[in-house]
């Protein structure tokens, strides 16, 4: 066996020497976990903020029929115009099973069209529209009054896609969770729970929840957005080729255990037609949903009240003890005191006041919401008819009418005009 001699002062130098080394890879080190940590908390920050999440639009309480197709010629392009409307109010009571009527009393009941896109030319008018009826007076004929309707309980909405290989609810914007941010929920008997998906909602709502069956797991998030139970709707989309059909697969999913409801295929020519096609996609699921809940289906899961059900018994056990004890050491009652009637409030005239407001967006509906019904005296405020894009209007019952509110909005930065009982507000 070789052996190797070293110097004594050699050895001390290289001990040093090691000494160095090991210090300063004990610094790197120190350096390399820094800029891991940092590393991560980047990481934990880039999938909480960015531009997520599609806050779904105001429901209105009139009824609402989107997507119709209408291709007309006239002597003028204004003359198919208003033709290509009438076509379209009539298409949408056909499509509500409306009973026959004539084409005036359908367009009595219309309170607005929605122009989703149009196209006029000197004899031809080509447009897709979207017809709002007064529910006031199209409900006796089509859906349930707003009295006994049966209601379901708030269900939390898991929107999944399937696109590229890749599965994801909130994780980026995508166009299936548009759609459903675009669904007018007011006149489903589902009540629909819908989450923006901003913020740390993309962290806890995601594609793989759905698989989990722990029933606290899902109470926990329930919890968060005042749920009782949770559906997922699942699109999955294929594309034939760049620029060409997309077939989508959807299944309609309920419950901690993901049960199937029913699944169905829808064709889009390309992808211009692919918003279209998802949102008769979400009108379609709608309606499994509003069947199961007819066949008493579409119920919460009591496995997942059960922890909730022992607290709550735990807690009224516990509440009966204590008042027991209370009543035991209670001193014995005094003489009553002498009764004083206060004086009758003033009685204050309360009235009914239309506003109208411009509606550009979902936020500047909740703007307008919000300032009027922060409003001093304003009892009652609800959108009747919503307009994204154009103006919409409320109606506002008010103590002091409409001269009180229209104060109040000034003295808040708004600019009010009044016609009698009409206020029109901006910023």
């Amino acid at each position: 066996m070789m052996t190797t001699a070293i110097p004594h002062k050699n050895l001390r130098r290289r001990i040093a020497e090691a000494g160095l080394r090991a210090k300063a890879a004990l610094v790197v080190g120190g350096f390399a976990s820094l800029a891991l940590a940092g590393f991560g908390t980047a990481r934990l920050i880039a999938q909480v903020e960015g531009d997520r999440g599609i806050p779904p639009v105001a429901n209105s309480v009139d009824i609402q029929v989107n997507g119709i197709e209408v291709d007309v010629t006239g002597k003028t392009g204004e003359e198919a115009r208003i033709e290509g409307w009438k076509q379209a109010q009539k298409k949408a009571w056909e499509q509500l099973k409306g009973p026959a009527m004539p084409i005036e009393a359908i367009d009595a009941m219309v309170s607005s069209i929605v122009i989703e896109r149009e196209q006029i030319g000197p004899r031809r008018y080509v447009a897709r529209l979207g017809v709002i009826f007064d529910r006031a007076k199209a409900g006796q004929y089509v859906g349930a009054g707003e009295g006994g309707a049966v209601r379901s309980a708030p269900m939390l909405v898991l929107p999944i896609l399937y696109s590229g290989g890749a599965r994801q609810v909130f994780e980026v914007r995508n166009v299936w969770q548009k759609a459903w941010a675009e669904f007018q929920a007011s006149g489903s008997p589902v009540d629909y729970v819908r989450p923006t998906g901003s913020g740390g909602e993309s962290l806890i709502l995601t594609a793989g929840q759905a698989g989990r069956s722990s029933r606290l797991w899902w109470r926990n998030i329930l919890d968060q957005f005042n749920a009782a139970d949770v559906v997922v709707p699942v699109a999955r989309l294929e594309r034939q080729w760049p620029g060409g059909p997309v077939q989508g697969t959807f299944t309609a999913r309920f419950g901690p255990d993901n049960k199937v409801l029913e699944s169905f295929t829808l064709t889009a020519r390309d992808d211009e037609a692919l918003p279209q096609m998802l949102s008769q996609a979400v009108v379609r699921i709608d309606g499994i949903y509003r069947d199961a809940l007819l066949r008493g289906e579409l119920v919460p899961d009591p496995t997942l009240l059960s922890g909730r059900i022992a607290f709550d018994r735990a807690l009224g056990e516990l509440r009966s003890r204590l008042m027991e004890r209370d009543v035991r050491a209670a001193p014995p009652p005094a003489a009553p005191a002498p009764m004083i009637t206060p004086d009758a409030p003033p009685v204050v005239d309360v009235q009914s006041v239309t506003v109208q407001f411009a509606s550009p967006d979902a936020a500047a509906v909740d703007a307008a919401l919000s300032a009027v019904r922060g409003a001093p005296g304003v009892q009652n405020a609800a959108t009747t008819s919503l307009a994204i894009g154009g103006t919409s209007v409320m109606r506002v019952s008010v103590a002091g009418g409409g001269a009180a509110l229209a104060a109040a909005l000034r003295s808040r930065g708004w600019q009010v005009s009044a016609s009698g009982n009409v206020l029109k507000i901006s910023r």
